[in-house]
């Protein structure tokens, strides 16, 4: 498929197999673990959630979000803050996801971010805290999902 000018395309590759634990005409047996790869990256090893009888050492698709719109905010927030004079000494965020039911389905409905941001003494921190909502008018990954986002930040000085 050919790519329009403001269109980008990402690839990742999946890959479960039946394994010792039992076969899919068992819900209770069969392997939640699986490997996602991105061409030339790293693979993930990955399952379900705990609470579906995934591996609680593997990454689940429900963190995979969460992190995606954290990072996706925080990597918006920095460019941002560059474009408008501001330097950014740190940033951490301690981001949570919420899976609920809601219209009789099971879905991700809500994301608390709470990022952290050091700045140096001196900063204006009206104009840094003003960037947050800015990042998230503009993150990619929050514009596509229909869950609600709420930011709680704190501007640090150093």
């Amino acid at each position: 498929m050919e790519a329009k000018k403001d269109e980008h395309y990402f690839h990742a590759r999946l890959e479960w197999t039946e394994g010792e634990k039992g076969s899919t005409l068992d819900y209770q047996a069969y392997s939640r673990s699986h490997q996602v790869t991105c061409p030339g990256k790293i693979s993930l090893a990955m399952s379900s959630a705990p609470q579906y009888l995934g591996d609680p050492q593997r990454l689940n698709p429900e963190e995979l979000m969460t992190m995606a719109v954290s990072s996706c905010q925080m990597l918006t927030y920095l460019a941002l803050a560059s474009g408008a004079g501001i330097r950014v000494l740190a940033y951490t965020d301690e981001a949570e996801g919420v899976l609920e039911k809601k219209d009789r389905k099971m879905q991700m409905t809500r994301m608390r971010l709470r990022p952290k941001i050091l700045v140096p003494a001196g900063t204006d921190g009206e104009k840094a805290l003003a960037l947050v909502e800015k990042a998230h008018a503009q993150c990619f990954i929050a514009n596509s999902i229909k869950a609600d986002i709420v930011n709680q930040a704190e501007i640090v000085f150093a």
